[in-house]
């Protein structure tokens, strides 16, 4: 198993964390009430999917 020989300096190991960014959440527009929510999901604020109401709110 490889193990390192020398400790990674800092500006090293940061550069390298870089680039763990979360990302951000996708949300889309409902078509009935145009109130963003998760894609592939019922809206939460008027409980349609797919053109059809399927929450009751």
């Amino acid at each position: 198993m490889a193990v390192p020989k020398r400790k990674m300096s800092r500006s090293n190991t940061r550069s390298r964390r870089a680039n763990w960014k979360a990302t951000a959440v996708q949300t889309v527009a409902c078509p009935q009430c145009k109130s963003p929510h998760l894609p592939h999901t019922a809206c939460g604020v008027c409980g349609t999917y797919n053109g059809r109401q399927v929450l009751e709110v």
